[in-house]
This record gives C-alpha cells, sequence and structure tokens, in this order.
C-alpha cells in the first residue's frame, strides 16, 4: 500500500538545524513531484517547498528562502527537507505531499513534529 512516512521531527533551539526525511513506497516515487507543507496551531496548512519529479526545480515560501532546502532522491524514494537557522515561528506539524505529475491522484504523510524553543 501507499506509505509516506517523514521523521526528523523533534525539539531544537534558536538558530538550530533539523533534517526532515520522507520516506515512500507503494508508487512510482518518480513520477511524482514533492511538497512539504506545515500547519501551526490554530492556523491553516502552508506550503513551505516543492520540487520537481525530476529534482530539477524548487520552489520556497518566503518565508524560508535561504535557510530550507528541498532535496530528493529517486534511488532511494526519499525526500528531504534540511531546515537551517530555525525560528520559534518555524514550529508547526511538517506533512510530507506527493502529487503524480500527470493527473490529480496525490497522498499525504501522517506528519512529524517540529518545535523551535529554548
Amino acid at each position: 500500500q501507499v506509505q509516506l512516512v517523514e521523521s526528523g521531527g523533534g525539539l531544537v533551539q534558536p538558530g538550530g538545524s533539523l533534517r526532515l526525511s520522507c520516506a515512500a513506497s507503494g508508487f512510482t516515487f518518480s513520477f511524482y513531484a514533492m511538497s512539504w507543507y506545515r500547519q501551526a496551531p490554530g492556523k491553516e496548512r502552508e506550503l513551505v517547498a516543492s520540487i520537481s519529479n525530476t529534482g530539477g526545480t524548487t520552489n520556497y515560501a518566503d518565508s524560508v528562502k535561504g535557510r530550507f532546502t528541498i532535496s530528493r532522491d529517486n534511488a532511494k524514494n526519499t525526500m528531504y527537507l534540511q531546515m537551517n537557522s530555525l525560528k520559534p515561528e518555524d514550529t508547526a506539524v511538517y506533512y510530507c505531499y506527493a502529487k503524480i505529475v500527470f493527473g490529480v491522484r496525490d497522498y499525504w504523510g501522517q506528519g512529524t513534529q517540529v518545535t523551535v524553543s529554548s
């Protein structure tokens, strides 16, 4: 069955770093564009970063540009989010999202908590 499993979340101090991973299984990973979303308490889910199915194109929310880097390894069916210079406002549940390049099929992961606090 289809699975998107996030890992790497946790508690970090402001200015620190975390690396999130999203391991995919049950579908052809290289056919899907991938994204990271996040949702803070009381707020709507927002797009953080996205990457094309080949990895050749990336996009970032203005709030994370220059601090976060999205990447993927199609051989390992895994997507990553390197988060540096973390701020308290980055605190949220981070979700992995897959969207097939041609069509409407999509999948969500279960989320991983990131807390930035001193």
